[in-house]
């Protein structure tokens, strides 16, 4: 005969999966606005400045998002669109802002990755 815990702890439900991009809601992407443009200095092993923005939701939410790529026109009150994607050395940036949508433009002069990045292909004639 079972005990009451041997029977408690067979019908204990599995660990749900933790969602890692809380602030999206599901979705894949989220419109917001750049409350502020600033630099952060990664952790331990690594030595740079990384950009960052300070990120609000139509719903209300503020959270910290990274600029990707080389240069950007980004302010105060710029419109951008974000995606899931943290950097692994900022502690608390869980998401990646997308370049080529609203008021975030995208890379000039890139060749590889260029989905990434906003930029269109170069024809060659």
């Amino acid at each position: 005969m079972a005990t009451l815990n041997q029977l408690h702890k067979s019908f204990r439900l599995k660990k749900e999966h933790k969602n890692k991009t809380p602030g999206l809601g599901g979705n894949p992407q989220k419109k917001g606005v750049c409350i502020k443009v600033y630099t952060r200095s990664p952790k331990k092993p690594n030595s740079a400045v990384r950009k960052v923005v300070k990120f609000k939701l139509n719903s209300g939410l503020k959270f910290e998002a990274y600029i990707p790529g080389e240069g950007h026109s980004l302010q105060s009150h710029s419109v951008c669109l974000i995606r899931g994607g943290r950097v692994p050395d900022l502690p608390g940036v869980k998401y990646h802002l997308i370049r080529g949508k609203y008021d975030f433009s995208g890379l000039k002069n890139r060749k590889t990755s260029r989905s990434q990045y906003g930029t269109k292909r170069v024809k060659v004639k």
